[in-house]
Formats: structure tokens, C-alpha cells, sequence
């Protein structure tokens, strides 16, 4: 047995083989886009003095129009996230996007104090967003959308505002079962309303135009 034991360290090389780590493994293979958003550290005073805890907020989404967020605490950062990561795994909510890349029109969302207005946006615009909503829409799988947050900048209400607005989204096919209508039919007077904006839009800024020159010319 010990002539055994003997070679087989000598074929291992005297090292025991290493164990895989299940969380790893898990993590590479993952499918979902995590964001960590942010990690505030809170102290609670007691008699010994004072015990520090960490908070974590972490957005999750599979970069195809599902997305979540969760927040977890713990006295360590890697437990605090890894709280938050399930959380937002169990509170994932289905977004309809529009051509997969924007978001099928103009919305506002409001919680407490955080307010946030988004649009859409044409081809080549890219995520033009700040802070936790640009996490947001990096795992929800936008590429073109204009957004801005005019209320509190507390990441959590930012959050929670972006996703009020998200979740009231509805795509042409939805509309037009609500109204009983084609989809042809709530898509071809969109197309029609953008447009009838887009011209009045250029009128507007070809009249301001001769009207700058009008002015230069009167100074001449």
C-alpha cells in the first residue's frame, strides 16, 4: 500500500489534483450581462462600537429584452453582490424593444424623488445615458436611446424611476389588440406622426435660418 501510495505523488507530481470551483464555473458560463451599479458601506452603532455592513446594486438582463434589479447587504462585498445578483435574477421583467436596437416610443418614469424621461433614437446614436440607467440599457440589449435624468440622483430611485417607465412600454402588437386593429395599420400612422414631426421640424429651422439672414443682411 505505501509502495502505492508512493506512485501515485510521483505521477501527480507530490501535488494533489485541484478541485474546480462550482461559483466559477458558474460565472463563466453564465448567460446574463451583470452590472454592478453601486456599493454603499453603512455603519451600525452598538455597544461594542461600531459593525459595517455593505450594500450592493446590481442590475441583470440577457441583452434581449429582459432585465432585472436586486440589492442585497452583507458584512462582505462578495456576499453583498452575490445577494443582489439572485435578486435581480428573481425580479427580471420582459421589455418590448423596437427592431431589437431602441425602444418602441417616448416615455417618462417617476419614483419618489428620481425622475428620468427616454427616447427613442435613430440608427448609429448609441446609448447616450449616464450612470445606473446607461447599466440598464447595456443589459437590456439597447443600442440607440436618448435618456436624462431631471430628479434625484440616488442610484436607487434612479433605478426604480427608469424601470416605472420601462415596464409601461407597449409594442404596436399589443396596441392593436387592445384597439382591434392591424399592427400594419398602429405602425404605418406612427410612421406617418414621425413624419409630419420631422417636417414641421425642418420648416422650423429653415424659417429661423432666413430669418438670421435677414438680419445679417439688414446690418450689412
Amino acid at each position: 500500500m505505501a509502495d502505492l501510495k508512493k506512485d501515485d505523488k510521483k505521477q501527480t507530481g507530490g501535488q494533489r489534483p485541484r478541485r474546480r470551483n462550482p461559483s466559477q464555473g458558474e460565472r463563466e458560463e453564465s448567460e446574463f450581462i451583470e452590472k454592478l451599479v453601486s456599493i454603499n458601506r453603512v455603519a451600525k452603532v452598538v455597544k461594542g462600537g461600531r459593525r459595517f455592513a455593505f450594500g450592493a446594486l446590481v442590475v441583470v438582463g440577457d441583452g434581449n429584452g429582459r432585465v432585472g434589479f436586486g440589492s442585497g447587504k452583507a458584512r462582505e462585498v462578495p456576499e453583498a453582490i452575490r445577494k443582489a445578483t439572485e435578486e435581480a435574477k428573481g425580479s427580471m421583467v420582459r421589455i418590448p424593444l423596437r427592431e431589437g436596437r431602441t425602444l418602441h416610443h417616448d416615455i417618462s418614469g417617476r419614483y419618489d424623488a428620481g425622475r428620468v424621461h427616454m427616447r427613442t433614437a435613430p440608427p448609429g446614436t448609441g446609448i447616450i445615458a449616464g450612470g445606473p440607467m446607461r447599466a440598464v440599457f447595456e443589459a437590456l440589449g439597447l443600442r440607440d436611446v436618448v435618456a436624462k435624468s431631471i430628479g434625484s440622483s440616488n442610484p436607487h430611485n434612479m433605478i426604480r424611476a427608469t424601470f416605472e417607465g420601462l415596464t409601461r412600454i407597449l409594442s404596436p402588437r399589443s396596441v392593436a389588440s387592445k384597439r382591434g386593429k392591424k399592427v400594419s395599420d398602429i405602425v404605418g400612422q406612427r410612421e406617418t406622426t414621425e413624419t409630419s414631426n420631422g417636417a414641421s421640424n425642418g420648416a422650423a429651422e429653415a424659417a429661423v435660418e432666413a430669418a438670421n439672414g435677414a438680419v445679417n443682411e439688414t446690418g450689412k
